[in-house]
């Protein structure tokens, strides 16, 4: 049980030489381990002067950069709640945000003052400060008054560090509360694992090229390097040649499926370019087999692809390396990394899968998935009608997401149970779908939506891109799949399409599909 503040656990990890090399810069910036202890301690005892109540929010909207992560930082030693905010983030789902979770303190970015202060002062908040990507703003300007040493705010598991508002593709986001607990019992897991390696065992070094607003790139890839006190090599935005300039100095790297598709698309990725490395981890969207595989031919790397959620950190991954430590159902040790599946439950979590109403399924049979662990969060932000609802009368969490578990135990995920496609009384995986389109000639990617119909009540409509240069015909796919599925399985239109609707961590948004051909079969 933590009893103090999450960021003791965190500090407690840093290397013995605090003037080593923490985090360096794309644009040539370098911070120690000092550094960060004592920019996150000023910061912190300027949260501290404001006089804020106790676990006061603090709503950050701005761009990548090394002092926000000192303000996430800062937070914590001030024992208050970070809120981070995607920076694609416009106006009104801001004000959304102010006013659900109601922060003492809001920070944007300089650009954005003008409009985001006054909403923040508007609901009642009485500090904005701004912080921009090149080192400026007037949290900083503010935080240099301050004193460079800090006693963090004694915390407990319980108690909240941070708030995720989910993504809220099925109405309004709600906040996930994630505590001290949740987020370093995960690192903890996850250091063990992923087999992070200690300076006295050569050390990782981590490139971290994704955003900080979310739990990939805040929560696990930061998480796990501070608690082994590895270097971050920082990019502050994703480019393939100055990921591939740094492989030679990594060891680890964390990216969305994009990411490695783009990579893969630059013919500097080679066995070469990547002899140093021990591990790249994919996560926060599905992974396309085609992608897994090119990867190992490319490489000599396979992907280790995991399973997590805002509401949950980590869950599930694929074994690092076999460990007698962590056993498959059968009793042996969890061996190689399968494409197409998210691993095993992690050390201490449990994970089951049932059916329409709640009752076991035998393995290979797909249900939804339910969890617990001590990494599954408090509930949501002043929605406890909402918390007890995804909760079982057994304190399961259920995840929303759809998949099975084969008699070895490794997790499939198959789609999300809002993404199913209920047609004509039959029950329709779009992923089951996706994965034989995808394997077709010439195709790049696929997405299977649900749109009303009048006879059917729901069918499918499958969105393709083809590859480039590619001729792809759209009646040639569904005559395929003729051969391969069920025939309610087969979607009822084809369409070729340039590219797929996605978020900011690759997820491919099906509700906007969904909403773009709602009228395909009805007026």
């Amino acid at each position: 049980m933590l009893s103090t503040n999450l960021y003791v656990a965190l500090r407690a990890a840093f290397p013995a030489d605090l003037d080593s090399l923490a985090v360096e810069t794309d644009s040539g910036l370098t911070y120690t381990w000092r550094d960060l202890d004592r920019a996150s301690a000023m910061v912190a005892n300027l949260l501290a002067s404001l006089e804020l109540p106790p676990a006061s929010r603090v709503a950050v909207q701005v761009e990548k950069s090394v002092e926000a992560l000192v303000l996430y930082l800062a937070t914590l030693r001030a024992g208050h709640v970070f809120l981070p905010l995607n920076t694609a983030y416009q106006a009104a789902e801001i004000e959304y945000f102010i006013g659900n979770a109601e922060p003492a303190v809001v920070v944007c970015t300089p650009t954005n003052f003008g409009w985001v202060s006054k909403l923040a002062f508007k609901a009642g908040t009485q500090n904005v400060f701004t912080l921009a990507d090149d080192v400026t703003g007037t949290l900083l300007d503010r935080a240099a008054t301050h004193s460079d040493v800090q006693t963090p705010v004694p915390r407990t598991a319980d108690d909240l560090a941070a708030i995720l508002y989910t993504s809220g593709t099925t109405g309004r986001s709600k906040g996930a509360m994630l505590t001290h607990g949740n987020l370093l019992s995960n690192a903890m897991v996850l250091k063990d694992y992923w087999g992070w390696r200690s300076v006295e065992q050569g050390g990782d070094v981590l490139i971290h090229a994704l955003p900080i607003f979310h739990v990939h790139g805040l929560f696990v890839a930061i998480h796990a390097a501070l608690i082994n006190g590895s270097t971050m090599l920082w990019l502050n935005k994703f480019d393939p040649k100055a990921v591939l300039a740094r492989l030679p100095r990594a060891t680890v790297f964390m990216g969305v499926p994009t990411l490695y598709t783009r990579l893969l698309a630059d013919p500097g990725l080679n066995r070469v370019s990547c002899q140093n490395m021990r591990l790249f981890i994919s996560g926060s969207a599905p992974l396309l087999i085609e992608t897994f595989k090119t990867w190992q031919q490319r490489t000599g790397h396979t992907i280790l692809e995991r399973y997590g959620m805002s509401e949950t950190i980590m869950l599930t991954s694929n074994p690092f390396v076999p460990d007698a430590r962590y056993l498959d159902l059968a009793g042996a040790p969890q061996s190689e990394r399968r494409g197409g599946t998210v691993g095993f439950p992690l050390p201490g979590v449990g994970l089951r899968v049932v059916g329409d109403h709640g009752e076991p399924v035998e393995a290979g049979a797909i249900g939804g998935i339910q969890v617990k662990g001590p990494n599954v969060f408090k509930g949501y932000w002043r929605m406890p009608e909402k918390t007890a609802e995804e909760f079982t009368s057994d304190g399961w969490f259920k995840t929303g997401d759809v998949g099975h578990v084969d008699a070895q135990g490794y997790v499939t995920i198959v789609g999300r149970s809002k993404d199913l496609i209920i047609s004509g009384g039959y029950n329709v995986y779009p992923a089951e779908i996706e994965g034989y389109i995808n394997e077709m000639p010439g195709v790049a990617e696929s997405a299977v939506v649900g749109v009303p119909h009048a006879d059917f009540g729901e069918v499918g409509v499958a969105l393709v891109i083809a590859k480039p240069g590619a001729a792809v015909d759209a009646a040639g796919i569904l005559a395929s799949l003729k051969t391969t599925v069920a025939n309610f399985k087969i979607p009822k239109a084809c369409l070729l399409v340039d590219e797929l609707p996605r978020n900011t961590m690759g997820k491919v948004q099906k509700n906007l599909l969904r909403d773009q051909h709602k009228s395909t079969f009805v007026g």
